[in-house]
Order: C-alpha cells, then sequence, then structure tokens
C-alpha cells in the first residue's frame, strides 16, 4: 500500500517536536472560515495528539484519516521498508478484533471503504463510511493503532505478501522507470529508495525493532486526526479524547534530512523486450515551503498536465510520437523534484528525447498571459472540485497539520494560485531547469546508456 499520493503535500515541519509550549497545551481550539471547505476546527488534547475536523452537512459521508509521522525517510537502510510493513501489520488483528476479517468489516461490512498508504514523510489509515457508521470507525482506527498484535506468524506471512507487492512494482515498467529516476536525483540517501524496501531489507526486520518502531513514531504528538463530512467537532473531539487521550509521547526519530549531492551518473537504463520504451526526465525541484511552489506548479500545468499543454501539443498532436507523455511538480519537505514521463515506441525515441528537451528549455522564455490565465483557472478549478470530496477534504487539512505544523485554507491556497506572476514562473523556470541538474531513467529494448548520455549533454 505504497502511495505517491504525498508528492505534492505541504511541508513537513519538524518544530513542533521540540516546541514547548505544545506540551502545555490544553484541548486547545481554533477555527478558521473557508469559503470551498465550509469551515475548519482544531483542537489538541493534552498529550498533543491534534484533532482537525470540516463540517459541512449537505453529505451523508464522512471521511476519517489518522496520520502519523512515518515513512521510507525515518529508515536506515536496514530498516528500509519498516514503516510499510508496520502500516500492514496494523490490519492483522487486535484483541478485541484478531482477525482481519473482523477489522475490516467494520467499514466494508457497512459499505465503506478501508485502506491506508505509506509514503516517505507520513503513513496514513483512512476510511469513508456513511454518516451512522462514522464513531465505529473512530473507534476501529484507535484500536488498531493502540492494540495490533503483531504476530510472530502474521508478521511472516504479510512480509509475503510485502514481498509480491515489491516485486509487482519492479514488473510494472512504470513503476520501475520512476524508482529509478528517484535513485539518480537521490543517490545513497533514502530519498532515493523505494519506499516498501527490497525483500532482503524487509525480510531481515525483528518483531521487536517494529515495536521499537511503534514506541517512537506512533506517539501523541507525533499524530493528527482529521474527519470531514456530516459531523460536528466537539463529538469527534470527546471521542477521540476518550479514545487516545492517554496515547504516551515521546522523543521521535527524526526524518533524514535531503543531501545535495553530485551525480554519480546522468542516466539509468534498464533492458527490457518492450514494445515500448518507458522514459523519465527528472530535474532537481523546490520543497512545500518554498515560496516559488505555486509558480512551479503553474509551470507544470503549461508544459505538461493538460490536453491542451505545450508537450501534449508537441509530442503527441504535432508529432504523434506517444499516447500520453505528461509532467509533474513534486514537493517535499526540503527538496522536490520536476518530473516529466511518457512512453516512445523504441524505434522513435531518438526522435522524441530532443523534441521533449526542446519543450522543457523553451519555458526558460516564460508563459504567455493566455497561457498564465488559463493554467491558474485550472489548477484552482481542479482544487474546488477536489474539495468537494470529503475524504480529499480530510486528507488537506490532516497533512498540513502533520506536516507543517499549521493549516491553510482552500481560500488561502487559490489566492497564492491567483497572486503568481509571468515573472514568477519565469524565475521559478530558471531556478529549476538547468541542464546540470537533469537525469534520465529508461525501460526499454536498450543495450548502452552512453547514446542518451550524449543527449543530455547541452549543445
Amino acid at each position: 500500500m505504497t502511495s505517491e499520493f504525498l508528492k505534492s503535500t505541504p511541508a513537513f515541519n519538524s518544530e513542533y517536536q521540540t516546541n514547548p509550549e505544545r506540551k502545555q497545551t490544553k484541548l486547545t481550539k481554533t477555527k478558521s472560515q473557508s469559503l470551498v471547505t465550509s469551515s475548519f476546527d482544531r483542537t489538541v488534547l493534552s498529550n498533543g495528539l491534534r484533532i482537525v475536523t470540516s463540517t459541512f452537512h449537505h453529505t451523508n459521508a464522512v471521511s476519517i484519516i489518522f496520520l502519523f509521522g512515518a515513512g521510507s525517510r525515518y529508515e536506515t537502510p536496514e530498516l528500509a521498508g519498516a514503516s510499510h510493513l508496520f502500516e500492514h501489520m496494523l490490519f492483522k488483528g487486535t484483541d478485541s478484533r484478531p482477525t482481519p476479517r473482523e477489522i475490516s468489516e467494520v467499514v466494508e461490512g457497512v459499505g465503506g471503504t478501508l485502506n491506508a498508504f505509506t509514503d516517505r514523510e507520513v503513513t496514513g489509515y483512512w476510511c469513508r463510511v456513511a454518516q451512522p457508521n462514522y464513531r465505529d470507525s473512530i473507534d476501529l482506527l484507535a484500536d488498531m493503532t493502540l492494540n495490533s498484535l503483531f504476530k510472530d506468524e502474521d508478521i511472516s506471512k504479510e512480509k509475503q505478501v510485502v514481498y509480491e507487492e515489491i516485486r509487482a512494482s519492479h514488473d510494472s515498467p512504470n513503476a520501475r522507470v520512476s524508482m529509478m529516476l528517484d535513485e539518480l536525483l537521490w543517490p545513497d540517501q533514502p530519498l532515493g529508495r523505494d519506499i516498501a524496501g527490497t525483500v532482503e531489507s524487509v525480510g531481515a526486520i525483528s518483531r521487536s525493532a517494529m515495536l521499537k518502531y511503534l514506541e517512537t513514531q506512533y506517539v501523541a504528538s507525533n499524530t493528527v486526526i482529521a474527519v470531514a463530512g456530516n459531523i460536528e467537532h466537539k463529538d469527534v473531539v470527546e471521542q477521540v479524547n476518550e479514545l487516545l487521550g492517554g496515547l504516551h509521547d515521546g522523543e521521535i526519530l527524526p526524518m533524514f534530512p535531503y543531501e545535495k549531492k553530485s551525480f554519480t551518473k546522468r542516466v539509468a537504463l534498464e533492458y527490457r523486450p518492450t514494445e515500448q520504451a518507458h522514459i523519465a526526465f527528472g530535474l532537481q525541484g523546490l520543497s512545500a515551503d518554498d515560496p516559488d511552489r505555486y509558480a512551479l506548479s503553474i509551470m507544470s500545468v503549461v508544459l505538461g498536465e493538460t490536453m491542451s499543454s505545450r508537450l501534449f501539443e508537441e509530442v503527441r498532436e504535432q508529432r504523434g510520437l506517444a499516447y500520453d507523455i505528461h509532467s509533474g511538480a513534486h514537493f517535499l519537505s526540503d527538496c522536490g523534484a520536476f518530473v516529466i514521463e511518457s512512453g516512445i515506441d523504441p524505434s522513435r525515441v531518438d526522435e522524441a528525447v530532443p523534441v521533449i528537451l526542446n519543450e522543457l528549455t523553451k519555458m526558460l522564455d516564460g508563459v504567455t498571459e493566455a497561457e498564465l490565465n488559463q493554467a491558474q483557472k485550472l489548477t484552482k478549478g481542479r482544487m474546488m472540485l477536489r474539495m468537494e470530496e470529503s475524504r480529499a477534504v480530510s486528507s488537506f487539512l490532516g497533512i498540513q497539520e502533520l506536516l507543517r505544523n499549521k493549516v491553510e485554507t482552500v481560500d488561502d491556497v487559490l489566492a497564492k494560485i491567483s497572486s503568481v506572476t509571468g515573472e514568477d514562473v519565469k524565475r521559478a523556470a530558471e531556478r529549476v531547469i538547468r541542464p546540470e541538474n537533469l537525469v534520465l531513467s529508461i525501460v526499454g529494448p536498450f543495450d548502452s546508456a552512453k547514446h542518451f548520455e550524449s543527449m543530455l549533454q547541452p549543445e
């Protein structure tokens, strides 16, 4: 259940881990208004656990997410994949619900959805249920957090499941080319490792190591619970305080910081006799707290996020080189990445690569006023539509609270998008599009990377 969901989320801010004021907070509450999410409320329990909710009565759905500051960026090489394996184990049974079926039936048995994800900087357990069932669902997630059994036999069986998940990712050219790109962008550090780890690293994780992880990462001040839908804040706080008000707190292991290193290689190639070459270009990007992050997002929309984008028009419509080509800006706590991905007929890769690089380089000249206006409208429209769904709202609020220790309203974000100028986009492009930082990963029927290395050299 690894996830790419959080690549574009706000940044983690670890100040709350050492902020003495947090331990003095007693059921504090703040409220903020937002035109799209209606409102959100925030309460901090006396143990440091944070609760954020958004109430809107036009829906029968309630979405709940339990978030923890845990993920692959907290892991040593020996523990690679521990966060992901840990996430799986919370579904295996508790004292009162000793089987996976008894856990899943609480939510799925009433028509809801229950799932989880592990990413680099956060692990989340979420469900979406009809309003009459949300209290049972909160009780379930709290039970999983507090009372999971971690039986040796369950750990052994679930490792086998994770091995298959890892193998499935490696069998997928799309997933594999992304993994290889991460390794190029962030060499020899947790950021560049597969979130799920390897079969070997997962196999070596002991039950005692997992219980230690529970004691350090699944603590009160490293926990955020977000609920959105047809609920009342005070009811959620009352229930969570009863269930988790006694959750212990403690010193949290920090994530390993981004290390800027010289690239050991610019191209990663994996031979496979596929009918399509999967290619991914990567550039070191911006962090989630960087003032140019919204300008870079706008640049990505113009370059390659829609059917009217420059890349789509030139690569697909004008030249017929690809079925799909897209760009994306991904923001993490202290770094980021800008990525272009596509699938190309192997016989036409030599034609496609210069075309793609040319469109990327042209972004340094800036965008037109029409492109800027359209990209702003699109970005704001996407966000407003996404916030119509309770799960998106709970994640939007909860992830900000966990990773930044503050919450910007939807209106705050929309205003920042509206304020981006053409000069801002040009500046962001100049900061990111640097030939010496460009890397390329390829999965396809090619024997040598040298040819592609020469194509990355500036003329």
